[in-house]
């Protein structure tokens, strides 16, 4: 049996004024870092890990990084493929601007007209889904018996979980929550079928505030 522990990265300035990142080069921001910290540790007590793979975004490097500090020994494998969705021009607007200016980007409002509208310099959801999914099925093929930490984004995670829950590309978008540094895990058995173990879970950065 070989482990996928997916991992959304920590928290930006532009994840709490609720922007529009994209490939924007964000950074972490204080307790963006102190979540990838928290991450990292709860990660190297649950898990023998043996690779890490991460988006190479500014964002996600960062949470690797910080990952990795809790997994000496371990080097950090950089992938495009698991960036998060382009948004092109619409990169920085506030979710609500974007939804209230540009409503054919909207799911809730454009339906899966929404899902296939590619923005100027950018991606559509479906691009991101086919994207994802070809990454995905890479990835599980040379698992083994191996455990792989993916750190990445909301997007592609969201992804993962719609193909695993058998989700279309609308209720990937609608129907998958995922905060900063949430922790997904999957099994994959020795015929390389995965299956989903945890989803989305934090409790372990709540549990850090705490103390």
């Amino acid at each position: 049996m070989g482990t996928v522990v997916l991992v959304r990265h920590g928290e930006t300035a532009w994840n709490d004024e609720r922007r529009i990142q994209g490939w924007a080069p964000a950074s972490l921001n204080d307790r963006g870092r102190q979540q990838a910290k928290s991450l990292g540790e709860h990660v190297a007590a649950r898990y023998e890990v043996d690779r890490i793979v991460a988006s190479d975004l500014r964002r996600t490097t960062e949470t690797a990084r910080e990952v990795g500090r809790a997994l000496p020994g371990i080097d950090v494998e950089f992938a495009r493929a698991w960036r998060e969705r382009d948004f092109g021009v619409l990169q920085g607007l506030a979710y609500g601007d974007l939804f209230g200016e540009y409503p054919e980007f909207s799911v809730q409002k454009s339906g899966y007209d929404a899902a296939t509208a590619r923005p100027e310099g950018g991606e559509s959801w479906v691009d991101v889904f086919d994207r994802i999914r070809d990454a995905w099925t890479e990835l599980i093929e040379t698992v083994g018996e191996e455990t792989v930490v993916v750190v990445s984004h909301g997007g592609p995670i969201h992804v993962v979980i719609g193909l695993l829950r058998g989700y279309d590309v609308i209720e990937t978008i609608t129907k998958v929550e995922l905060d900063n540094c949430a922790l997904t895990e999957v099994g994959v058995d020795g015929d390389g079928a995965p299956t989903l173990h945890r989803e989305g879970e934090t409790a372990f950065l709540d549990a850090d505030a705490e103390q």
